[in-house]
């Protein structure tokens, strides 16, 4: 290839990227960085079924004693509609991963300002989840004998006992959903980034629609989608107070002597 033909694509693609190839490495290397930490610590909280299993009948006790109850009817109910099961399955694969990354990455690109913060949300709800995994490992739905329906089980789609999604999951980390809190970082940020109203729309309902099918799959309880909400109402004045404290370090630092 010419090099007059390799600097023009290179001077396009730099004008492609909001702040240079060194800012697009850095923040690949700090999605992989915490990826691979989040996935080592994640370890430590998948070794006690028993008590996830017993943690996840204290959710459903906790239901019942309310009164609300609904995962077995939701799914006795919607799931003989046609197409139903499997475009909730979809969903349930790839809205924390396939859809945060590609929003993460538009946002990057072309709404470059909101990045860090969405960026810091995500990453500090994510941990704020784990934490709480750690902590108190809680089992879905679906491993509860004879409760709800394992709909991914015998689907087309992805199911749990396929080779890279159980060498990957936690099978007890249902409290808090972190596909819910995800989904609503996501589904927020974008609403109030694109310009089309049909598309603001689109995305302030898709937490709705993600949190629907994390029941309607057997994945979640209800109240792991409202601890879901609630844990994001924590995390964002979190990431907004941890995020002035960077930038009062690094104005302290910038006025130090020597």
């Amino acid at each position: 290839m010419p090099a007059l033909v390799r600097g023009a694509i290179l001077v396009r693609a730099m004008k492609v990227l909001p702040r240079g190839r060194v800012d697009l490495a850095r923040q690949v290397a700090i999605w992989s960085g915490f990826a691979i930490a989040y996935e080592l610590a994640r370890g430590f909280a998948d070794r006690n079924a028993e008590i996830a299993l017993a943690n996840g009948g204290a959710v459903l006790r906790f239901e019942r004693w309310l009164h609300l109850f609904f995962e077995q009817r939701l799914q006795r109910d919607l799931l003989d509609v046609g197409g139903l099961v499997t475009a909730v399955g979809w969903t349930y694969w790839l809205s924390q991963f396939a859809v945060v990354g590609m929003a993460v990455a538009w946002i990057y690109f072309r709404r470059h300002d909101s990045y860090p913060h969405v960026r810091n949300a995500i990453i500090v709800t994510n941990t704020l989840g784990l934490v709480g995994y750690i902590l108190w490992p809680c089992a879905p739905p679906r491993l509860l004998p004879g409760l709800v329906e394992d709909t991914l089980a015998n689907s087309n789609v992805l199911n749990h006992g396929d080779g890279l999604v159980s060498l990957a999951e936690n099978p007890y980390a249902a409290m808090p959903s972190l596909h819910t809190a995800d989904a609503l970082i996501i589904g927020i940020s974008l609403a109030m980034l694109v310009r089309s109203r049909w598309l603001r729309v689109l995305w302030l309902l898709w937490p709705a629609w993600v949190g629907f099918s994390l029941v309607t799959t057997g994945n979640h309880f209800w109240l792991d989608i409202v601890a879901g909400g609630l844990l994001v109402t924590v995390s964002l004045p979190l990431t907004s107070a941890l995020e002035r404290l960077h930038w009062q370090h690094r104005r302290v630092a910038s006025i130090s002597p020597g």
